[in-house]
C-alpha cells in the first residue's frame, strides 16, 4: 500500500510542477512536452496535381521485328498524375544513357499512344534534338520537367516527348499535335534560326 501512496503523491507533485511550469511561460511561448519523446508524429501527406496525366511507354529493341507491324512493341509503363508520382518513377528507371542501343523512351499525355496513328497525333509533327550516344540524360530530364510542369508556350499543343537511343546518337524529340500550327512554329524560329530546319511534319 506505501507503494501506491507514493506513485499517487509522485504523479500528483509532476501535475503540480507542470501547472507551475505553465504559469512561468511568457505569452506565445512553446511548451517543450517531451512526453511524447519517441512516438512516431504523424505527417500529413501534401500531393502536388500536374495540369495532365502523363504516362511513360517503353519501345524495347530486343522485342522490335523487322516481320512485326511498326508500333506493336511499344508497352505503357505506368502514368502519372502528381509530381510526386513523378519522382518516384524517374529515380527508379533507367536514364537514356543506360538503354540499349535501339530503345525508344515515350513520355505522352494520357490517353495519347505515341504512334502517327494515333488520331491526335494524325496531323502533327515533331522538334527532334540530336546529341551524341549517351549524353542526353540532363536534356531529357529538362524536357520531361518543362513538359510536364507546362512551361512551354504552346502546351496545349504538345502530344508528348521520346528519346530515341541509337548505336552513334541520342534524339529527343516533342511531338506536337498540329503540324499546321504557324504561331506554334513561328514562335520556335524568333528562339533559333536552325529550328526550322528540325521541324518535320
Amino acid at each position: 500500500m506505501a507503494v501506491e501512496e507514493l506513485e499517487k503523491s509522485m504523479a500528483a507533485t509532476e501535475i503540480e510542477d507542470k501547472r507551475e511550469d505553465d504559469d512561468d511561460l511568457e505569452e506565445g511561448e512553446i511548451i517543450d512536452d517531451n512526453s511524447n519523446a519517441g512516438k512516431p508524429r504523424k505527417s500529413i501527406a501534401t500531393t502536388h496535381p500536374l495540369e495532365n496525366a502523363w504516362t511513360f511507354w517503353f519501345d524495347n529493341p530486343t522485342a522490335k521485328s523487322k516481320q512485326a507491324a511498326w508500333g506493336s512493341s511499344i508497352r505503357p509503363i505506368y502514368t502519372f498524375s502528381t509530381v510526386e508520382e513523378f519522382w518516384s518513377l524517374y529515380n527508379n528507371i533507367r536514364h537514356p544513357s543506360k538503354l540499349g542501343p535501339g530503345a525508344d523512351f515515350h513520355c505522352f499525355k494520357n490517353k495519347i499512344e505515341p504512334k502517327w496513328e494515333d488520331p491526335i497525333c494524325a496531323n502533327g509533327g515533331k522538334w527532334t534534338v540530336t546529341f551524341p550516344r549517351g549524353k542526353s540524360d540532363t536534356s531529357w530530364l529538362y524536357t520531361l520537367l518543362a513538359m510536364i510542369g507546362e512551361q512551354f508556350d504552346h502546351g496545349d499543343e504538345i502530344c508528348g516527348a521520346v528519346v530515341n537511343v541509337r548505336a552513334r546518337q541520342d534524339k529527343i524529340s516533342i511531338w506536337t499535335k498540329n503540324a499546321a500550327n504557324e504561331s506554334a512554329q513561328d514562335d520556335a524560329k524568333k528562339h533559333d534560326r536552325g529550328a526550322k530546319n528540325r521541324y518535320t511534319c
